[in-house]
């Protein structure tokens, strides 16, 4: 399959163009054309795959030459973050990256021979494909967006150097390291293309140089790069005790058949599992993706749903069948469960919409990393679900919110009031998102729903009880967001400044959220359950397809209802009266003379409760206890397992 390297080697080609050429006009055209392009070879992979009997395949076995450019790779990427860890005088960080990098290195040269006849280094199955979907589109899409965003971002930030070259070169780097990421079988190249993703996202983090976001890029770098050492460790160990570096190799020694297991490959799960909790986000690692907040919205869109997040998702889905039953499997769904309610009620406090999506992030993931550790087809099915449906929806939110605040001046969910007035196609786009996100019959909830039924099955009251009060606090912020944009005001229309281009990805965002829900049962039955046989060699449908048509007809009455609404409303007349506001009316609902003579001006806000479940009360307690407990599970499995007891 030749579209593998070239959706590899592609991207990290046009992002030498896109650093070259500093002419706006031609690097905006190679952009777009390259994003098409991307898409467009996605789609070729998928049709090839599926004229090969939708297989799993393997690639790629003898790749000397190869594994040179991957460990020169790793030197470079060494030496980027060494630099820049001195640079800015923080320079234990780059300890970080050196000790991992000259261990792998050692490990290649005076490390135990491999059976390099027996490794690919490539694997193409249903899970890697859904991978590359995710980023081919969602990432191509955003890149989209991004020519005409930067275009408005830079003439409102002028403050900040116009270094837009910079920005695409890192944004289609980030988009090659991630098919390579997805689609390596061997674990060398993923540690290589994992360390890849870790520095872009610092150097995206850091694109205004601002004091606050140079901060937030190195604490970015420090957690990912400490998700990198335990990566490293774990394929070290695993490689001199099974003389090998195949991932898939490690989850099927970890999955014990009697007494035939690998301590090496439990231990090693065990690493990995942790290091996908750092790249995932997941507490007490979640600071990391609440500061890449200060970057421009397209490198949070392609962070948050696309690409750096969904990679933990990703590894955590690899290793769910050996996570099953299994201490490191309750650990994760341990972690996974408690960040879904602790950032959703933390996402309560917040009025900074970039900054809700952001928390709303990390608990939506909180949720897939539970259905990976629980470890079943039922949470798998679940879990697959979520990350579709997470993916488009927070891009497109993400999108939104940005072209909400070129125009706005404003990103805080306060100033969205009588949004769907005032910039009405921006909010509608935003309603579709939110709706997503929380609201039957959208798939996020289906999906929910899903998990909490595969959890109740599986008697883990502990998820259940996470779960459920996760889902209620999620509904909470949700309902205040999208209250705000539907409320009728007087405040005067908004001129929308959004770029053709722009819109053209939200477009599309939203066309997929509403088809995606549409045809739930055709890639139930025709994609994931096919997915999940070749992971656990059962399917296992949580909810049945009559269910799921029933929710296909609710879709329906869910947008006819307020379009017929809008059609009638067009034909009555309307006799508004004033309200009383205790004082003296000045002829407007949103002003009054108070008792005292001054002028009052009516505000609306919603409660946030910030002195209640804010970041500043709730962040560190569970920090705290989600570090206790991945110290004392991590101690737990290792030792447990050079013991002989593994359960």
């Amino acid at each position: 399959m030749w579209e593998i390297p070239f959706l590899i080697c592609f991207p990290l080609i046009i992002s030498v163009f896109m650093y070259c050429i500093r002419i706006n006009k031609i690097r905006n055209a190679i952009a777009y054309v390259s994003a098409v392009i991307i898409m467009i070879t996605v789609g070729l992979l998928v049709v090839q795959w599926g004229l090969s009997g939708f297989e799993p395949q393997e690639f790629y076995v003898q790749t000397k030459d190869v594994d040179k450019l991957i460990f020169t790779a790793d030197l470079v990427l060494m030496c980027v973050a060494t630099f820049l860890s001195f640079k800015y005088k923080r320079p234990w960080i780059s300890l970080m990256s050196i000790i991992p990098t000259f261990a792998i290195i050692w490990l290649e040269f005076f490390g135990p021979k491999f059976d390099v006849d027996g490794i690919a280094h490539i694997r193409v199955d249903h899970l890697s494909i859904l991978m590359c979907i995710i980023i081919g589109i969602i990432g191509s899409l955003i890149i989209i967006y991004a020519v005409g965003y930067m275009h408005g971002y830079q003439h409102y930030h002028t403050n900040i150097p116009d270094r837009r070259y910079y920005f695409f070169m890192i944004l289609f780097i980030f988009v090659g390291a991630m098919f390579g990421f997805v689609l390596s079988q061997s674990l060398m190249w993923i540690e290589m293309f994992w360390e890849t993703t870790s520095i872009c996202s610092f150097l995206l983090i850091g694109y205004t140089q601002e004091e606050e976001a140079i901060f937030n890029s190195f604490r970015a770098l420090w957690i990912n790069l400490l998700g990198g050492c335990a990566l490293t460790v774990a394929i070290i160990y695993f490689a001199f005790e099974e003389h090998t570096v195949s991932f898939k190799a490690m989850v099927e020694l970890a999955q014990v058949h009697g007494d035939s297991y690998s301590k090496a490959a439990i231990i090693g799960v065990a690493l990995i599992a942790f290091a996908a909790l750092t790249k995932a986000a997941q507490l007490p690692f979640s600071k990391w993706l609440l500061g890449a907040m200060v970057a421009p919205t397209p490198s949070s869109a392609l962070l948050h749903s696309a690409t750096m997040v969904k990679a933990g998702i990703y590894v955590l889905f690899r290793l769910a069948p050996a996570m099953s039953g299994t201490l490191t499997g309750t650990m994760i769904s341990f972690i996974g469960g408690f960040t879904f309610l602790s950032a959703s009620i933390m996402a309560i406090a917040q009025s900074d919409g970039k900054k809700v999506l952001a928390m709303s992030t990390i608990s939506n993931l909180g949720l897939m990393v539970a259905c990976a550790g629980v470890g079943r087809p039922e949470t798998i099915w679940a879990g697959c679900f979520l990350m579709i449906f997470h993916a488009i929806s927070k891009s497109l939110l993400f999108q939104d919110i940005g072209a909400t605040e070129n125009s706005l001046h404003s990103r805080d969910v306060e100033n969205m009031h009588g949004l769907l007035y005032r910039l009405p196609v921006l909010a509608v786009f935003m309603f579709i998102g939110i709706c997503g996100m929380f609201l039957a019959p959208f798939g996020m909830l289906i999906s929910k729903w899903a998990a909490l039924k595969a959890s109740v099955d599986e008697r883990n009251i502990m998820l259940v009880f996470f779960i459920c009060f996760g889902s209620a606090t999620t509904s909470f912020y949700w309902t205040k967001w999208l209250g705000k944009l539907i409320a009728h005001t007087n405040k005067p229309v908004v001129r929308d400044i959004t770029k053709k281009n722009e819109m053209i990805s939200l477009t599309i965002h939203a066309i997929l959220m509403i088809a995606l829900c549409v045809l739930f049962p055709l890639l139930s039955s025709t994609y994931v359950d096919p997915l999940l046989v070749e992971m656990f060699g059962e399917s296992k449908q949580v909810i049945g397809n009559n269910v799921l048509y029933i929710l296909i007809i609710l879709i329906c009455f869910f947008f006819a209802v307020p379009i017929l609404a809008y059609i009638h409303s067009k034909k009555l007349r309307a006799n508004q009266k004033l309200s009383y506001m205790n004082g003296i009316n000045t002829g407007k609902n949103d002003a009054f003379v108070g008792s005292m003579g001054s002028d009052r001006e009516l505000v609306l806000s919603n409660l946030y409760f910030k002195n209640v479940c804010g970041q500043r009360k709730l962040m560190i307690p569970s920090m705290a206890i989600t570090a206790a407990v991945l110290i004392i599970m991590l101690s737990m499995i290792i030792s447990r397992t050079l013991g002989g007891t593994i359960l």
